[in-house]
């Protein structure tokens, strides 16, 4: 038997083996005598291929391949909260303490302490009935995050024996419940596939708005929490700050990082930020609603692909709870990459640019499993998803940038020109688009005001109407356009620089409610009305740009707290009394 499980092939991350019967597709496999996490990712009559999550240096011709009977699967449960995990969910620090700086091959340090206590309060009683997904205790996980340990899917019954609450550890029974198919022990934790989503009651339609504070994504572009949006862009245009602060502020209640083939010094500042950022809901570490999967561009290729489904399978585990998850995946394109590379090991006839064919369907699968949903447990809970893209030399038309544009509803085109204007977030509004703002157009109405999206479409009109006229300007000179047309280019300049523009190191700026987004383009609208009738009077625009009127409005993204207030009136009366002063 053993003969049919050797190795035959060594191809990099790509194992083959010969005719064998021993395993099944996608079956989690150990490989060689190192016990290497491994997948089975084809079976023929001929041969078995095995991608390896580790490296395969040390490998030979004729080791030993092992099976296991399961999927590559995951341990969720108390203590996730806070850590950095690599692909496949080992714990980096524990890695660390245990083997130094660098990961060893075979290492099979589990993702979670065995070791470590938890206070467990018990929510259910013996003889009651206990469905999938039904909450049987709760842990304090982090002072921002209440755990909530759950029947697993597939499972139901009665409780026969229940533990009173108390102190335990992750592998100690605290529930024994009889099921159809004999009794099963409810521990701190359970195992699920990463390739498999988890099961829910309902998905839902998506009609409220994830808040993100960024003027240029809440007002124009907007996503809805469950949905889904990409952030393409070329190096250095400001991908990961955009990440971070949608991480920090963002009104998820969770947020899942993953670092698919970042550079590793990367990382390093993102772990080093994030537990320096202060939470603005709990005034605690930002690290307390945090999990980080880091695969750097130096560990192995396979678990590049691994370690995007496994930060989704964490994100869901959260959402089942009720929680409201974010994921920020960092970037796509290197997930992209490494199908790419084990693609052609596999000796695929490849697609466009060198890509598998099968590219789409996997970016679909991934960005399908976001939604608004009514868990098992009968809570609603939410996975939103917002991707890195990172094109090479900033081309939109490569092909993991154009698949992505297929599955997600908001682009962010991010614009290299505007970031080296230091202008943030530098999404170029001439090219970014979101397909929620119907979706959300409800809740707008009902939950802030009518008249927002009114504004939102003359402020994107205007902005049109200002690139059209640009154009025009530099080519024949801005002297040969009437006023009224001067008028619009330097409204589009209050609304670049006064409103999308904003700045993430002032403590104003760098988080902005929608109430406040709200006043600040009607001010602006304000201040292009009135000039225009000033205009249509037949006096100069120049009188109106000489008073100092338009950097005042800029300015008072800076001066104008983000609390209620009647400063917006005081601003529209200054603006009318400059205007009258000047007739």
């Amino acid at each position: 038997m053993f003969m049919k499980n050797t190795i035959k092939v060594i191809n990099g991350p790509v194992v083959k083996l010969g005719s064998t019967d021993e395993f099944k597709m996608l079956e989690m496999v150990y490989v060689g005598p190192k016990r290497l996490i491994g997948e089975v990712i084809s079976i023929s009559d001929t041969e078995t291929v095995i991608q390896v999550y580790e490296t395969t240096q040390g490998l030979k011709v004729g080791d030993l391949v092992y099976p296991t009977g399961e999927l590559v699967s995951v341990m969720l449960g108390p203590g996730l909260m806070g850590n950095i995990f690599d692909g496949v969910l080992r714990p980096l620090q524990k890695i660390k303490d245990s083997d130094g700086p660098f990961i060893k091959a075979g290492s099979n340090i589990p993702s979670l302490d065995f070791e470590q206590t938890f206070d467990v309060e018990v929510k259910v009683q013996e003889g009651n009935y206990l469905g999938c997904g039904m909450v049987y205790a709760v842990i304090k996980e982090t002072s921002a995050i209440e755990h909530r340990l759950m029947v697993p899917p597939h499972i139901e019954g009665i409780a026969k024996s229940v533990k009173p609450s108390g102190t335990y550890k992750v592998k100690d029974t605290v529930l024994v419940l009889e099921t159809k198919a004999g009794d099963v022990e409810l521990k701190l934790y359970q195992t699920w596939p990463i390739k498999k989503a988890r099961p829910v009651t309902e998905r839902l339609e998506l009609s409220t708005p994830l808040i993100t504070g960024q003027r240029v994504i809440d007002t124009l572009f907007p996503i809805a929490k469950g949905g889904t949006a990409a952030i393409p862009g070329g190096f250095g245009t400001g991908k990961t700050m955009l990440q971070h602060q949608l991480a920090k502020w963002s009104d998820a209640d969770i947020i899942v990082y993953v670092g698919c083939g970042e550079r590793g010094n990367e990382m390093t500042q993102v772990l080093e930020e994030f537990t320096k950022l202060v939470d603005p809901r709990t005034n605690q570490t930002l690290m307390d609603r945090t999990i980080l999967i880091a695969n750097t561009s130096n560990m192995p290729v396979a678990a590049r692909e691994a370690s995007i489904y496994t930060g989704l399978t964490v994100a869901e585990y959260y959402r089942d709870m009720g929680y409201h998850v974010a994921i920020m995946a960092d970037s796509t394109s290197r997930w992209a990459e490494a199908l790419r590379e084990i693609s052609a090991r596999l000796e695929e006839i490849p697609a466009e640019e060198g890509y598998p064919s099968y590219l789409p369907s996997r970016i679909s699968k991934f960005y399908e499993r976001a939604g608004m949903m009514i868990n098992q447990n009968r809570s609603t809970g939410s996975v939103s998803i917002i991707g890195a893209v990172s094109p090479q030399g900033a081309d939109f038309s490569e092909p993991v940038t154009q698949n992505t544009k297929r599955f997600v509803r908001a682009f962010w085109a991010l614009d290299k020109s505007l970031a080296h204007q230091r202008h943030f977030a530098a999404i170029n509004w001439n090219l970014s688009y979101s397909e929620y703002i119907y979706d959300l157009s409800s809740w707008y109405d009902n939950t802030l005001d009518p008249k927002f999206l009114k504004y939102r479409s003359r402020i994107l009109s205007i902005l049109a109407e200002e690139y059209k006229l640009n154009e025009i300007a530099s080519l024949m000179g801005s002297d040969v356009l009437p006023d009224n047309q001067k008028l619009t280019i330097e409204i589009g300049r209050v609304i670049r620089t006064g409103f999308l523009q904003q700045n993430a190191f002032n403590a104003v700026d760098t988080f902005v409610p929608l109430h406040k987004q709200l006043n600040m383009i009607e001010t602006i609208l304000y201040l292009y009305d009135s000039s225009l009738r000033f205009i249509e009077k037949g006096k100069a625009l120049s009188l109106i740009l000489k008073s100092g009127i338009f950097d005042q409005v800029i300015q008072m993204k800076y001066e104008i707290g983000n609390e209620p207030t009647d400063q917006f009136d005081t601003l529209k009366h200054l603006i009318d009394q400059t205007i009258d002063s000047i007739f």
